[in-house]
């Protein structure tokens, strides 16, 4: 499945909850819970992201033509907002990779409704996602 694909089923799922931040919150915890997590002896200094106000740990293995991204946290929240961006990045080539705009963000509104620290924590995982992207491609 391509990258707007993804995006646009999780846009229909952020959808379902309207209004509702506290579902969407809810949702967001759920997502971390099912993030594909990184092994224990990964969790490295050099591993962690720049950026994030919590720990968050990702590491980036080629498989064939793609990439493929696994990650943790100490917080529930960023654990959930690193899951998606995960489910969205892992398992596509690394050009489609720094292609993407990844305006799925924006269109849940999770941008407005991030406290900064937290918003700045996502950037960090992006910008980290898609510098992997350009080293392995």
């Amino acid at each position: 499945m391509g990258i707007a694909d993804i995006e646009n089923e999780i846009i229909d799922e952020f959808e379902l909850f309207g209004d509702d931040w506290e579902g969407k919150y809810e949702h967001l915890i759920d997502l971390g819970k099912s993030l594909p997590k990184i092994k224990e002896d990964l969790k490295t200094d050099d591993r962690l992201i720049k950026g994030c106000q919590s720990k968050v740990w990702l590491h980036t293995e080629k498989q064939g033509d793609e990439l493929v991204y696994t990650a943790d946290s100490d917080a529930i929240i960023t654990k959930g907002m690193v899951a998606l961006i995960i489910r969205v990045l892992s398992h596509q080539k690394p050009e489609d990779i720094l292609k993407a705009d990844l305006s799925f963000i924006n269109k849940v509104g999770l941008t407005e409704h991030l406290s900064p620290t937290r918003a700045n924590g996502l950037l960090s995982m992006i910008k980290q996602m898609k510098l992997d992207a350009m080293a392995l491609s």
